[in-house]
């Protein structure tokens, strides 16, 4: 099919340019005849004629050359847009200018209107030709599906990027929108036309969505402030349309919206919290990173799968995937391989963290240069009930990774740490902040370490994202613990980049925090995904209140205070002001937190870890203390802020 398509294609081009050297060569005749009729002379003058033939040639050829060498010919013209018609003005222009040059140097010279008329007269037939037969092609093939297939739509900004939209969608014969209206805001623009569609004040949208039988609306707004395309978003929903996004992808970074490609998306849940795309310069990532050996625990997970993906793009000498669960590290490590195949030295091995034989094999083989270790329980409910397996896979595991990290010599050692982790309310927390201790306590060593700690990521395993859509899919009622619950949120790729920006910067012990932006109620968020779903909230599909878990609070800790972090060249990574124990204070609550697994290892709760946990971890709180309080703390009232 792909043969058949190009040999398509050339055939049309080649017709092109043949209709295009008949143009030239009748406009060279009709200009010869028309130039001898108003001279009127009689019989051919040999020598003029020779010149005359000499000059048309010399134009000829030199159109011809520009117009090839501008690649006019590769435009498939019933698509194009007014760069490609400017193109071939320039090309002819160009072939003018050289062609007059050539007249003169040789002294062969017709004079200058000569050229002038010729060229002219052929880029002006040259563009009819092509505008007409994009005319036919668009009134050939738009007619056949415009009554049948496509849907009326309003396009919210009357702006540059909204008459791109509508250009694409006139280009497009298989489109499903048919552009009938501009709505926006700006009153020169209001009751004239853009791109010769009518432009309406907002105010009177519910009027007209109703008189012109609209029921998509997409938005095509340049550089959309955070709450403006909320409010848009909210106000269109509320009056019956699906409401759809005209957008670049995030990582076409040219200023020019006409350069970009641009596509027409369903508001995704990153939209639901309506930050702006995270734009992060990599090559300070990409030099630190580029030519290290580098190892990755859980490399399956969510987190650890997307490091993989980065810290690939910046061409490691080699990368090792580690994760206990074989299936997450084969989806990776097949990804990997499909993208980048024999130019990137990858390794996976299956291990636990908590087997130290095995993970010194695996440090003793690959002596890696960085270490990014995501290996981690991360679940509060399954936690709360396994306590011990809690312990023995983020607390010993760390330690024994840090360890190997140590005794093979690894530059950095970066620990992925969570938000849970500050003032903890459950094992699962509170393991972590023991994690933290086990990395920050070695500032005397050889091998830099760091931890960086986050908030919740969008989309990842266990989050509450999918299983909100598995709710919906299922016609609810999606499940609350709390109505009042509020958590933050970040992409997988902004957490992961940011976590190499700061395993890049970190020199010794410091505990990095992301500013995960603003708190978010997870009833909001619940609300919005139904309302995206196509659903009302409360009506098709039910929010249900369920309790909250063991363990579990209201509210995490406000991760950014100004006044007790420090700040770092990256105004999205902060660092902890925290005075680290010493290898020896550390190693005495390990010690604790061992006898405590062993003492509970033939039950199946987690009382004994508990209670070594509320001695270890001196900043551990019952949830219900935290939760009490939950109303006035500054977390809770940022987030309902309206």
């Amino acid at each position: 099919m792909d043969l058949k398509n190009a040999i398509k294609g050339n055939y049309r081009r080649v017709l092109l340019f043949l209709f295009d050297i008949f143009c030239l060569f009748a406009i060279n005749v009709a200009y010869y005849i028309a130039t001898r009729h108003f001279n009127m002379q009689e019989g051919i003058d040999i020598h003029e004629f020779r010149l005359f033939f000499y000059n048309a040639a010399v134009l000829f050829i030199a159109s011809i050359v520009f117009r090839v060498t501008w690649g006019v010919y590769n435009y498939v013209w019933r698509y194009t847009s007014t760069g490609a018609y400017l193109r071939l003005v320039l090309a002819d222009t160009c072939a003018g200018m050289v062609a007059v040059t050539v007249s003169y140097i040789s002294g062969r010279h017709i004079g200058i209107w000569f050229f002038v008329t010729i060229a002219s007269l052929g880029s002006l037939m040259a563009l009819s030709a092509r505008f007409v037969y994009r005319l036919l092609y668009k009134r050939k093939y738009n007619l056949r599906v415009q009554y049948e297939q496509q849907t009326n739509t309003a396009i919210v900004g009357a702006g540059q990027l909204g008459a791109y939209l509508v250009n694409d969608l006139h280009s497009n014969p298989h489109s499903m929108y048919r552009p009938v209206l501009f709505f926006d805001n700006d009153p020169s623009k209001i009751g004239g036309k853009i791109a010769n569609l009518h432009v309406y004040a907002e105010d009177k949208a519910e009027v007209v969505l109703r008189k012109y039988d609209i029921s998509n609306v997409i938005i095509a707004i340049v550089d959309n402030d955070i709450e403006e395309l909320k409010r848009i978003h909210t106000f269109y929903t509320g009056l019956g349309c699906k409401v759809k996004l005209y957008d670049s992808p995030v990582q076409d970074e040219t200023d020019d919206e006409s350069q970009k490609t641009h596509v027409i998306r369903e508001f995704e849940i990153e939209d639901l919290l309506f930050r702006k795309p995270l734009a992060i310069n990599g090559q300070r990532e990409f030099d630190f990173y580029s030519e290290k050996t580098v190892l990755v625990t859980g490399g399956g997970g969510s987190i650890g799968s997307e490091l993989c993906r980065q810290i690939a793009k910046c061409k490691p000498k080699k990368l090792i995937i580690l994760d206990i669960y074989e299936n997450n590290a084969y989806d990776i490590q097949q990804e990997l391989i499909r993208k980048y195949g024999d130019t990137l030295d990858l390794s996976v091995e299956i291990a636990s963290v908590r087997d130290r034989k095995r993970l010194e094999a695996v440090f003793a083989n690959y002596r890696p240069n960085l270490v990014f270790h995501a290996a981690a329980h991360k679940h509060v409910p399954l936690m709360e009930h396994s306590g011990c397996e809690a312990i023995k896979n983020n607390v010993l595991g760390t330690y024994n990774t840090a360890d190997m990290a140590e005794k093979y010599g690894v530059e950095k050692f970066v620990l992925i740490s969570t938000d849970k982790a500050v003032n903890p309310t459950n094992v699962m927390g509170a393991s972590k902040r023991m994690c933290e201790m086990v990395v920050q306590c070695r500032t005397d060593s050889k091998t830099t370490f760091a931890a960086v700690r986050f908030g919740n990521v969008l989309g990842s395993n266990g989050s509450v994202i999918p299983l909100f859509k598995r709710q919906i899919a299922q016609g609810g009622p999606i499940t609350i613990t709390d109505f009042r619950i509020i958590r933050y949120f970040m992409t997988i790729p902004e957490a992961s980049q940011l976590v190499m920006q700061a395993g890049a910067m970190a020199k010794r012990g410091e505990l990095f925090v992301l500013d995960m932006g603003k708190p978010i109620k997870i009833y909001d968020l619940a609300v919005n995904m139904i309302r995206l779903s196509g659903f009302l909230p409360n009506r098709d599909i039910e929010i249900k209140e369920i309790g909250l878990r063991p363990g579990e609070k209201l509210y995490e800790e406000l991760l950014i205070k100004t006044e007790e972090l420090t700040k770092t060249d990256n105004n999205m990574i902060f660092i902890e002001k925290d005075s680290p124990l010493t290898r020896d204070e550390v190693d005495a609550k390990i010690a604790v937190l061992q006898a405590a697994v062993t003492a509970a290892e033939n039950e199946l709760g987690s009382e004994k870890v508990k209670e070594a946990i509320k001695q270890v971890v001196p900043t551990f709180h019952d949830p219900e203390e935290l939760n009490e309080k939950a109303a006035k703390t500054k977390e809770m009232k940022e987030a309902n802020k309206k």
